[in-house]
């Protein structure tokens, strides 16, 4: 894993997480584990309303948590109930934290690879809706990440567990001279509770 990351897990490894918080994880910790006892492939699709922002952020650090705590066989995706594009924030945001940014697509919805490892494939990261061929069909965690998409979505067809763990958007700081900040502490909340997440699980 790259040096930048490492030290950005430093910090992120001593960040509170409130038991609040704690109860709503369990559950996706508790369907990576039973995946993990059985030996099979682990699909954690995170969904958010655009597919722009939080289902990103979440995609991207699961995976890098997974890897941090040796947890195999784990695949993360995100989708939207809509496409959009991964907002440029996102990107430059992850690329602070230390991880290696390449656009692969410049388009309306660009396609971006995230490196966070040397040897690790790269995470590819575009705007898709939740059930886009590119993202896992059946046996899969659907991850809510936000309130929109929990509700409007009150069926994800294939998906083997539900799970909400709804973000704030930093959405509400475009434009502003907080717009920063927000991106940076909410990226590495996002990544404080996937670290709560994988630590949990037993291999």
């Amino acid at each position: 894993m790259f040096k930048n990351i490492k030290e950005s897990i430093e910090v992120i490894s001593i960040m509170p997480v409130s038991d609040e918080r704690k109860e709503i994880l369990k559950p996706l910790a508790g369907f990576i584990q039973k995946k993990a006892d059985a030996g099979e492939r682990i699909n954690l699709n995170f969904i958010c309303t655009h597919n722009s922002r939080r289902s990103h952020l979440s995609q991207i650090w699961a995976q890098v948590m997974a890897e941090h705590f040796n947890i195999r066989n784990v695949y993360c995706y995100s989708g939207g109930t809509e496409a959009t594009a991964m907002f440029p924030k996102v990107a430059e945001t992850l690329h602070s934290q230390g991880m290696e940014i390449q656009k692969l697509c410049d388009t309306d919805n660009p396609v971006y690879a995230v490196k966070y490892a040397e040897n690790a494939h790269p995470v590819i990261c575009f705007s898709k809706k939740y059930d886009d061929t590119f993202n896992p069909v059946t046996g899969f965690a659907a991850v809510m990440t936000c309130s929109n998409a929990d509700e409007g979505c009150p069926f994800i067809t294939g998906a083997e567990k539900r799970v909400a763990v709804k973000f704030e958007d930093p959405k509400s700081s475009d434009g502003t001279h907080e717009m920063d900040r927000t991106y940076y502490e909410r990226s590495l909340e996002i990544a404080a509770e996937m670290y709560y997440v994988m630590k949990a699980v037993k291999m």
